[in-house]
């Protein structure tokens, strides 16, 4: 997975998988996170449940979680402030 470290801020991308059975870090897909969510991919209820889990299992405010690219993709690129390259690692190995 690559992640770009700008100014602090950290820079990856991420594969959503919209109403799935649970909410959970599902490794890799390619050079992205994948994500699978409950939420539809309606109402940016996908994004919101992506920022929200991010947050919460990095333990970061919820404003340091931006979606920068494909808020209308399965495939986006996040940016997360206020965590290492290793905290989002372990998230793939989770």
């Amino acid at each position: 997975m690559l992640i770009t470290n700008k100014d602090g801020t950290l820079s990856f991308a991420v594969r959503v998988q919209p109403r799935a059975s649970r909410d959970e870090f599902a490794g890799e897909w390619q050079d992205a996170l994948k994500i699978r969510l409950t939420a539809p991919p309606v109402d940016d209820r996908a994004n919101e449940a992506l920022r929200r889990l991010l947050a919460s299992r990095l333990k970061v405010p919820l404003a340091a979680v931006r979606i920068t690219a494909g808020e209308r993709s399965r495939n986006k690129r996040v940016e997360i402030s206020g965590v290492t390259a290793a905290m989002i690692l372990a998230l793939a190995d989770s």
